[in-house]
């Protein structure tokens, strides 16, 4: 049963989620800095602030719409506590100010007429998008741009699953362990562990433990990491001794990957621009045990550095710059803090890193363009125009990559043979894309 939190408790979540409401940054780096700085909430104390900012940020605008036309980080606060977890205005009433005990019985009656069928959210704007739109907590745009996509039915089920919370996914190091010794391990601390279905590298855990402690993670044995991003890796499928890049490696979760799929053989570049992210991936080496990482900053996808590479790397893992829609579960704040003028701006950015990477792939290699995002303008749009630019290069298909690897896929059938898409209601995963090509010998 869910119990009101303290009124000291309730006022840090106000404070928390109106800092997040002003978009300024990343929601978990807001979050974060917010904890920083009131050291005094204790580990069940955060759990509460951060599940409640999140629960609000994933359903904003239906929340927006009921309390309307007062919209306030206390008001949505009191909706999300009365109508997704239950509480009605007796429980609240130690928090409650003047007036607040109506308006919360107006919210419960409000939603539950709105479940039942009775009362619905009034469209608005031009096209009169707004009422779905509102429906599946999105901004219009992006509703648009899924429905023409996946049509109303599947994008209800689209969105439904990415507003759920997704699971706690870990890679398991093959260097340092076997997954069901891992997940055995695991058992016998407490802690229940399952085999991802798709990844053979992977298990997900049940609930959310804390990890960052414990011996398997400090050891290196495990990296927390979704499968769908896993999958990513084991499409790229390096070998012992090859010559590998990871484009945008980031704070590199796949880098790892790839280096234990070559066994720490050959030579794996991470390339990056930022230097914060790289130093991120240095820990997380170190603990992998693996000796063929070569982290190296760039400045821009032009590097000089790379350019002494072309025509020598025996596959390159492109993970571009993307909106990271396919990751809500995790980063709701991104449908508010993205619009079409950003995806716009990465367009552009994804096809100039693409074409750059490809320049590093020798004759038989293979280059792997993969993103986070669920809109076409950055997935298939991008790959149709890689290919049609690059006549060298031909689509790999994606079904024999991961059957030769014992993976079978549902939903690959319907797609190009050189494309990959994860979709969370399908697949339980991030929403990834992938497009494999193969360098033909000129």
């Amino acid at each position: 049963m869910t119990h009101a939190p303290a009124p000291a408790l309730f006022q840090h979540a106000i404070a928390a989620l109106t800092e997040v409401l002003r978009l300024n940054h990343p929601a978990d780096a807001a979050l974060s800095r917010y904890f920083r700085e009131h050291k005094q909430l204790g580990h069940r104390d955060r759990g509460f602030v951060a599940e409640a900012v999140f629960a609000i940020l994933r359903h904003k605008r239906s929340l927006e719409a009921l309390v309307l036309p007062q919209v306030n980080a206390r008001r949505l606060l009191l909706a999300h506590l009365a109508c997704h977890q239950g509480l009605d205005a007796k429980a609240l009433e130690a928090l409650l100010r003047h007036g607040e005990a109506e308006l919360v019985e107006h919210l419960q009656q409000r939603w539950a007429a709105i479940g039942r069928g009775e009362d619905h959210f009034a469209p608005s704007g031009p096209l009169g998008l707004s009422a779905p739109a509102i429906a599946l907590d999105l901004p219009d745009w992006l509703y648009q741009r899924l429905l023409a996509q996946y049509g109303a039915e599947e994008t209800q089920a689209l969105v439904a699953a990415l507003n759920r919370p997704a699971p706690l996914d870990l890679r398991v190091n093959s260097l340092k362990g076997e997954r069901n010794a891992v997940a055995a391990q695991l058992a016998k601390d407490g802690i229940a562990a399952s085999p991802t279905p798709y990844s053979p590298l992977g298990l997900r855990l049940a609930g959310k433990p804390a990890l960052s402690r414990h011996p398997l993670f400090m050891d290196g044995a495990v990296e927390v990491q979704d499968e769908g991003s896993q999958l990513l890796g084991l499409l790229l499928a390096p070998k012992r001794g090859e010559m590998v890049a990871d484009f945008c490696a980031g704070a590199g979760g796949k880098t790892l990957l790839l280096g234990a799929l070559m066994r720490s053989t050959g030579r794996l570049y991470a390339f990056d621009v930022s230097e914060k992210r790289l130093n991120n991936l240095k820990p997380r080496l170190a603990r992998s045990g693996l000796s063929n990482v070569h982290p190296v900053r760039i400045e821009s996808e032009n590097d000089a550095r790379i350019k002494r590479l072309a025509g020598k790397l025996d596959r390159v893992l492109v993970d571009a710059p993307c909106s990271g829609l396919g990751t809500l579960r995790r980063n709701p704040d991104l449908k508010w803090r993205q619009d079409e003028k950003s995806v716009a701006e990465l367009n552009a950015k994804q096809t100039a890193i693409l074409n750059s990477a490809a320049r590093l792939v020798k004759a038989g290699g293979r280059l792997v363009y993969a993103t986070c995002s669920l809109l076409q303008e950055e997935n298939g749009a991008v790959a149709d125009a890689f290919l049609a630019a690059h006549p060298d290069f031909v689509a790999v298909p994606v079904a024999d990559i991961l059957a030769a690897q014992g993976i079978e896929l549902p939903g690959l059938e319907a797609m190009p043979a050189g494309r990959l898409a994860l979709l969370p209601h399908r697949h339980d995963s991030d929403a990834f894309f992938a497009a494999v090509f193969e360098r033909q010998a000129k």
